[in-house]
């Protein structure tokens, strides 16, 4: 773990956060990352000339080479250093965990940590014939931070299995069948988690589908919402399609009150990250993640030691959630790592979550971080309250890959700020990768893994890859070996075929179902 002192200089603290949204007009991600950026600083105005960092979360769509430095220009930020991340939803909360750990040793004063996505105004420009906004090109790239590792391998790029439509619901197959359920079953468990989360979007001003729906219009198939990728209905998986932005503002104590701003201040406690096994065709368990375990064992035991005298800090000792929830499996196997149950109390989400809050490309847990801070501070009240309430964002990247997760305080951690040890953990995970096969020289019976159906606005199937384990403990990425097994798997109930053998052809990574 990283030590820190107690000295306001080395106390880091979110003290402001910005939200935005548009709905009608076309914008750009610098545009929507120059709103909210506006609307964390107008509550801390004294901080924006002491920003020594400026780091952007990396946008899916085209913005030039140096987002970071063109927002810089816009808000009026000068002498900073100005940086951009690689793809990943977990790079937000990583993100604050490094500022935190700068400013932990003595290293940053101020940081702002924004991003934003703007893939309907992308679409609206494109469908109307209008040239793309490209941003400042003029301006020399911004340096790039973060894991840049790809999120698939050979095996998942040679049957076309890179999408997240395809592979959560894969996860979902082994989470469904291994509790026993079939789809029409495991949709309705579905849409009983996720209920909660539409009321949670259906009060949030910053939400994109600010409607709240009880589990059957979310786990029943309709016109309105037919199934895209067995087991999933369209109400269930994340949507891209939103102009949304956010932006948070991290210093330290001192410099919080230097600036007047100090009983702004939510303290940053603990942060901690880990990856699963890096590409899922390598995944023993599909269904479960190790490295959210991993994380989270770290992040309590970070915080644990942040307390110090204080005693342990376990997961029932936080009281504000936000779990990265791009898909239901997203949500299911981060509950089971970090030990919550799925109908918690507490609630799984502070934003309403990607499928209703929005999904604003890598940089949804911004907003995840925003509304848990925001919670927390607004729940002290102007007086102040002297009981710690604890906070925690969850951040995920590529395919239940990466994590970042993050503890937040109402006061400050009495031992200092702590980063979470990861690294032994992260060997034993690493090393229970399974060897991936790509071909067979002959026709092998494997039982499969992890298993989808992908569907058109028709319900017709369109794909059906699975993942798969052979006789010897490889595995294998498959995709049906023609029209006549897509249709039949199309038939089929996907969470019963977890288990069941299929047969690989040689020489490709194609399968058929065995014959009776």
């Amino acid at each position: 773990m990283t030590r820190a002192t107690t000295d306001p200089e080395r106390i880091p603290v979110v003290i402001a956060s910005g939200e935005s949204i548009e709905r009608t007009d076309w914008v750009t991600p610098i545009d929507l990352m120059e709103r909210a950026s506006e609307a964390a600083l107008a509550d801390v105005p004294a901080l924006r000339s002491a920003i020594d960092r400026l780091s952007v979360v990396n946008i899916m769509t085209r913005t030039g080479p140096a987002p970071a430095t063109d927002l810089a220009d816009r808000i009026g930020v000068t002498g900073a250093h100005c940086e951009v991340t690689t793809i990943g939803g977990n790079t937000p909360q990583w993100l604050v965990s490094r500022a935190a750990s700068a400013i932990a040793a003595g290293e940053l004063s101020v940081t702002l940590i924004a991003g934003a996505e703007a893939l309907r105004s992308y679409r609206g420009r494109r469908s109307a014939g209008l040239p793309r906004d490209d941003g400042a090109v003029a301006l020399a790239p911004d340096p790039v931070v973060g894991d840049d590792l790809p999120g698939v391998g050979p095996a998942e790029m040679a049957i076309g299995l890179v999408l997240p439509l395809h592979l959560y619901p894969l996860f979902e197959s082994v989470v469904a069948a291994r509790a026993g359920h079939d789809a029409p079953t495991h949709r309705q468990a579905m849409g009983a988690l996720l209920a909660p989360f539409t009321e949670v979007a259906a009060a949030n001003p910053f939400a994109w589908f600010p409607e709240a729906r009880d589990a059957e219009s979310i786990a029943v198939p309709s016109a309105e919402n037919r199934i895209v990728c067995e087991p999933y209905t369209k109400r269930m998986t994340a949507f891209l399609g939103s102009d949304q932005g956010a932006a948070v503002v991290v210093c330290s104590l001192a410099a919080a009150r230097r600036a007047g701003v100090a009983d702004r201040a939510v303290f940053i406690w603990a942060g901690s990250e880990a990856t699963d096994i890096r590409f899922p065709a390598a995944r023993p368990d599909p269904g479960r993640s190790p490295a959210i375990a991993a994380a989270g064992q770290a992040l309590f035991a970070a915080a644990s030691a942040a307390a110090g005298g204080g005693g342990s800090v376990g997961v029932d000792d936080v009281e504000v959630l936000d779990i990265y929830s791009c898909f239901p499996s997203a949500v299911e196997l981060a509950a089971e790592a970090l030990g919550i149950a799925t109908d918690d109390p507490r609630g799984l989400t502070s934003t309403g979550g990607l499928p209703y809050f929005g999904g604003p490309g890598n940089n949804y847990t911004t907003h995840g971080i925003a509304a848990v801070t925001d919670r927390l501070r607004n729940s002290t009240g102007s007086g102040g309250d002297a009981d710690t309430r604890l906070g925690m964002a969850t951040g995920l990247g590529w395919f239940v890959t990466k994590h970042a997760l993050g503890i937040y305080g109402t006061t400050p951690p009495p031992d200092g700020f702590r980063r979470g040890d990861t690294s032994a953990a992260q060997e034993r995970i690493d090393a229970e990768a399974a060897e991936v096969a790509l071909e067979v020289a002959t026709p092998t019976t494997a039982t499969v893994v992890a298993s989808t159906v992908a569907r058109d606005p028709d319900g017709a199937p369109v794909a059906a890859p699975l993942i798969a384990r052979l006789p010897d403990g490889r595995q294998m990425a498959l995709a049906p070996a023609d029209d006549e097994v897509l249709g039949a798997m199309g038939r089929l109930d996907v969470p019963g075929l977890v288990g069941t053998s299929i047969v690989v052809q040689a020489d490709s990574a194609r399968y058929r179902l065995p014959t009776a």
